[in-house]
């Protein structure tokens, strides 16, 4: 896997190491990033549990006449 490099404020990080309870800058940032992405995909697949119900209810309808 690729690796970079970024800059942080020490105090950010600190208070991500103290939250976390993780000793590693590194692992601690690296924990905070993966779980902004999981949060993601969780909402994106609530989006789509709720959503799909939804779009099958208008399909089975037909389109007014008139």
């Amino acid at each position: 896997m690729a690796k970079v490099d970024i800059e942080l404020d020490a105090e950010l990080v600190v208070e991500v190491m103290v939250l976390a309870g993780i000793g590693s800058p590194q692992d601690a940032v690296e924990a905070v990033v993966r779980d902004y992405i999981a949060r993601g995909h969780r909402t994106e697949a609530r989006v789509r549990a709720q959503d799909g119900p939804r779009r099958q209810a208008d399909a089975a309808e037909p389109p007014p006449q008139g």
